[in-house]
């Protein structure tokens, strides 16, 4: 039987988590774990704390007000393990290695961490920009931040933001073309693409549904998120891009969005580290930072739920 501490905790993870798999994968542990604590608890609380079904699970009345409860509780416990501010410059001085793709490398970490690397000047980054998965162990990566579940259960996942694609065009390149009334009369408009740069192949574009479509007449392909929104921009073609990408355009009139009702379900963000027994002070400190800066809807869109 799990220590009541550790059954808490897993409980917690489960509580603000779509699934019994996702939060598994945010403490690198396995569902089997996260599901026999639950079942644990319910037996030790007499009451039951989820409803589970074929789509995920879905918490109850009494599970929300115990789990309000656990997080103190598992809070305060932490707090007595956490890095004091008795820690010397030492503790945080060194290299922390990051992987994040291009768009949130560039446009938001890089400036919101310059603050955390003036106030601990001995920290040295590394940031790798790039929209290729990396091997994080092999490359010795400290922390990485990427759309979708990294499928390693060596990892500590956090997800912190949804992030939304939309189908757009410039108002121009609509008038000559046309609006798609469905993802299929994409075929007949020119298009920029998207290549996975870890295997060479175009991206389908997604809708609801889990619906995927692949246009069949590109003018562009590119295996830069930003490259394909310049040729976007510039008239050349219908794209499928992220709302970090978009919004800014369709606020400003500059892009219009198509094919709304089939939008795809939003992707998951996450901010993951591997799991490599104790933790250096200093990426815990840039860890938790990314975290707060991807989860702050005044900076990041989207917060996760």
């Amino acid at each position: 039987m799990l220590n009541r501490l550790e059954m808490l905790r897993l409980f917690c993870a489960a509580a603000e988590s779509n699934s019994f798999k996702e939060a598994a994968a945010r403490l690198g542990t396995s569902p089997q774990a996260i599901t026999r604590a639950i079942k644990e608890l319910e037996e030790v609380m007499g009451e039951v704390l989820f409803h589970r079904n074929t789509r995920g699970i879905q918490i109850t009345e009494f599970g929300t007000q115990l789990a309000e409860h656990a997080r103190e509780m598992v809070t305060g416990v932490d707090s007595l393990f956490r890095p004091s501010d008795s820690h010397s410059d030492r503790d945080f001085a060194g290299v922390v290695r990051i992987t994040a793709p291009s768009t949130i490398g560039r446009r938001y970490l890089l400036r919101s961490l310059l603050p955390l690397l003036a106030q601990y000047p001995g920290i040295k980054l590394e940031l790798s920009v790039t929209n290729l998965v990396t091997d994080v162990v092999d490359k010795k990566i400290d922390i990485g931040v990427r759309i979708g579940l990294p499928r390693d259960n060596r990892f500590v996942v956090r997800p912190v933001a949804k992030v939304d694609f939309y189908v757009v065009a410039t108002p121009e390149f609509i008038e000559k073309w046309g609006r798609p009334r469905t993802p299929q009369d994409l075929s007949a408009v020119p298009t920029i693409e998207l290549t996975d740069g870890n295997t060479g192949r175009i991206w389908p574009w997604y809708f609801s549904g889990g619906h995927q479509f692949t246009p069949g007449m590109p003018v562009l392909v590119t295996d830069d998120p930003e490259v394909e929104c310049d040729a976007v921009l510039a008239g050349m073609g219908y794209g499928q891009l992220s709302n970090q990408l978009a919004e800014p355009h369709i606020r400003a009139g500059r892009l219009l969005t198509v094919l709304d009702d089939y939008q795809p379900e939003p992707w998951d963000l996450y901010v993951y580290r591997p799991q490599r027994g104790p933790v250096p002070a200093r990426i815990r400190l840039v860890f938790d930072r990314i975290v707060e800066i991807l989860s702050d809807p005044a900076t990041f869109s989207h917060p996760a739920s």
